[in-house]
């Protein structure tokens, strides 16, 4: 179905495995460059309590079925199914006032990071149920009594409430920790643009990929739904502080410890270094970074740089630079390939900005820019939401306050002057907290004075310099490998950072018991846990046949001063307490010479390793190497390897065996321990 061929349109709602469209005609969505209605939006007579209650009864179990191996592999055809989809997502973004590079950042970014979390879920997660959280914690001398921390899904459903300015990836970088996570979603998108986004889940709904219940779309007021949530619920919100902070402190939120993250309105600073003068290629950086935060998104971004923090000396300079850059930047109808900059997002917005604009003038003056006469060279300048870029200079910003309390919400920023370094951190720290700050700088001392004052302020800080400038990924784009959030008033929550984010939805458990009953519910063998050594190898056994406990206790062998000499002159590690006795016995840690770390290693491998072809494939790695008792001519070593954790790949005829192997010595004194990581076919041929 071509959604375009429509407009205007009745937008519908997602929900209870149905689309339904309000009970009212709804309000009118237009156009950000003409003004022409493109849909109508209204969630009336929707009964949100069932809504919660359909994700809980039927998305919830479907999901937490699923492996995080089978939950990645569901949220990389999404992906892929929707990349594939892409064009017709661009072509209804221009009506949100988006260009094409605009609507990138929000298409294929949103799309990139539910690719990104199907990639790490399949390679940083185990393919099990349960997440364990940190090593096992002893509880007792004798191995009877110990804890293991675990992650299980939440079995609620996590609300997400998005801003306009990104109505696809705001929707999927949510979206993807959370189906991750095993939880089910249902998703609000800010009412201006929320015909892109039902435009894409209806196209995620269509590919069947999704478990029914899922994801659940709203479009419109989310009426009494916020009164229905429970314990095992989490809502997210990006927008404003005030609604945030409202929506944070609604009564079912407190009464019932609703996991709430905010992201709101954030004064994001960028800090030109003492020794980016005019003509460095710093300056030049930084010029082209600010001029590209202001006017991405027509500067809608909540990571858009809002205060530029400069040395008082490159001032001029810097605005003069500014001005011309941002004077040749093309507005116009984001349709139009010409165009660099479109309008804003609605002409609401549009006003909202200017009120703020007005606010900012009690500190600073405007030096570049007409707020009230947009020159556009397409669309419509009246009916469209168009806005010129504007720059204001604050010559006293230690003194002033609208410039570090008001954000205007589009291609404005203002320049601010400071003398030193020092200086440089308090404006920035003004902000009471933002999403992101940067540091454009060649000198490492200014960029350790700086980014350490800045950090715990912010949630996250970014160098640029001449050696980054390529690859730099810029000052606004959260990337999902990295925290997105920040302290104050920038919401204190995060979200993406990875899999930090799927552990939002997840709640943290301590299991204490005896370690056979922990092995049991977490999957992996500990020390005390019941074993079982004797009988075939273990390397002989596929996945198929192999349990955890499973064990080998091997035969002995002896470390002779030949092997150790041996050993040095054969790698080249002739260290001193290998080679020489009395500079050895000098040592604090040793009592004479002693043998190689990795000779033992080595030694330990000959002893468990069994050398015929077989189920094991490979050897790729060792974890948690340590050496903790010093190995001496003449003392003997035995190896207990026993089969810790079995990790079977998905859509693979292979997974991954972790052993746990402790060498030790004739004393039974523990000389070595650490993980072995095998790759083990899932059957025997």
């Amino acid at each position: 179905m071509n959604v375009m061929a429509n407009r205007p349109r009745r937008l519908e709602s997602y929900v209870g495995g149905a689309w339904v469209a309000g009970a009212k005609e709804g309000v009118p969505l237009l156009d950000a460059s003409t003004g022409a209605p493109v849909a109508f939006i209204d969630s009336s007579g929707i009964d949100f309590k069932a809504i919660l209650a359909h994700g809980r009864e039927k998305g919830g179990p479907a999901l937490r079925r699923m492996s995080f191996h089978e939950r990645a592999a569901m949220l990389k055809a999404l992906g892929q199914a929707l990349m594939e989809g892409k064009e017709e997502f661009y072509a209804l973004s221009t009506a949100t006032g988006a260009t094409r590079a605009d609507s990138w950042v929000d298409i294929e970014g949103g799309i990139g990071t539910l690719l990104s979390y199907a990639s790490k879920g399949r390679r940083e997660l185990p393919n099990t149920r349960v997440l364990l959280d940190g090593d096992v914690e002893p509880l007792s001398k004798d191995n009877t009594f110990a804890a293991q921390h675990i992650l299980t899904p939440l079995q609620g459903v996590a609300v997400h409430i998005n801003a306009f300015n990104f109505p696809c990836w705001g929707m999927l970088e949510k979206l993807a920790p959370t189906l991750i996570a095993g939880v089910p979603a249902i998703i609000k998108p800010a009412s201006q643009t929320a015909y892109l986004t039902e435009l894409m889940v209806r196209r995620i709904i269509e590919t069947g990929i999704l478990p029914e219940g899922a994801l659940q779309l709203v479009c419109g007021s989310v009426g009494d739904l916020l009164d229905h949530v429970e314990g095992q619920d989490a809502v997210t919100f990006t927008g404003s502080a005030a609604t945030g902070q409202r929506l944070k402190t609604h009564k079912a939120i407190i009464e019932n410890s609703v996991r709430f993250t905010m992201e709101a309105d954030s004064l994001n600073a960028a800090v030109l270094g003492l020794d980016a003068a005019p003509g460095t290629e710093e300056f030049d950086l930084f010029v082209k970074e600010v001029t590209r935060e202001m006017t991405v998104k027509a500067g809608q971004k909540c990571t858009a740089i809002r205060r530029i923090i400069a040395p008082r000396a490159y001032s001029e300079a810097l605005i003069e630079s500014l001005g011309a850059r941002l004077g040749k930047t093309s507005i116009g109808n984001p349709a139009d390939e010409a165009v660099r900059m479109g309008p804003l997002a609605s002409l609401d917005q549009r006003e909202e900005v200017r009120a703020r604009i007005r606010d900012l003038s009690a500190d600073a003056e405007i030096v570049s820019g007409d707020p009230d006469n947009p020159s556009v060279q397409s669309g419509d300048a009246v009916a469209g939401a168009f806005l010129n870029p504007v720059l204001l200079y604050c010559d006293r910003p230690g003194s002033a306050r609208a410039v570090h309390d008001v954000e205007a919400f589009g291609p404005v920023s203002t320049v601010m002057p400071y003398d030193t370094a020092e200086e440089a951190v308090d404006l920035a720290r003004r902000g009471k907290g933002s999403l992101v700050a940067s540091v454009f700088t060649n000198d490492p001392g200014f960029a350790e004075e700086v980014v350490l004052g800045l950090a715990p302020f912010h949630g996250r800080v970014m160098i640029g310099n001449r050696v980054s400038a390529k690859s730099s990924t810029g000052h606004g784009s959260p990337l999902p490998g990295l925290v997105h959030g920040g302290p104050g008033r920038a919401g204190g929550g995060e979200e993406l950072g990875g899999m930090r984010g799927v552990k939002h939805y997840m709640q943290r458990t301590a299991i204490q018991g005896a370690p056979t009953m922990l092995s049991a519910v977490t999957g992996r063998w500990l020390p005390g846990a019941e074993a079982r050594a004797g009988g075939e190898h273990p390397f002989r056994k596929s996945l198929a046949e192999l349990k955890i406990g499973d064990q080998l206790i091997t035969a002995t062998r002896t470390v002779t001063l030949d092997d150790i000499e041996h050993f040095a002159n054969f790698t080249g590690d002739t260290f001193y307490a290998h080679m020489d006795e009395e500079a050895a016995k000098a040592n604090p840690f040793f009592d004479g010479r002693v043998a190689h770390g990795y000779l033992i290693v080595s030694f330990a491998a000959g002893l468990f390793v069994d050398p015929a072809p077989g189920p094991v494939l490979a050897n790729y790695g060792v974890d948690n190497l340590r050496f903790l008792t010093p190995v001496n001519p003449d003392d003997t070593l035995q190896v207990q390897l026993t089969c810790k954790e079995i990790n079977p790949r998905a859509n693979a005829e292979h997974g991954e065996v972790r052993w746990d192997c402790q060498v030790t010595n004739q004393l039974g004194a523990t000389v070595a321990q650490y993980d072995v990581l095998t790759m083990v076919a899932k059957t025997r041929e």
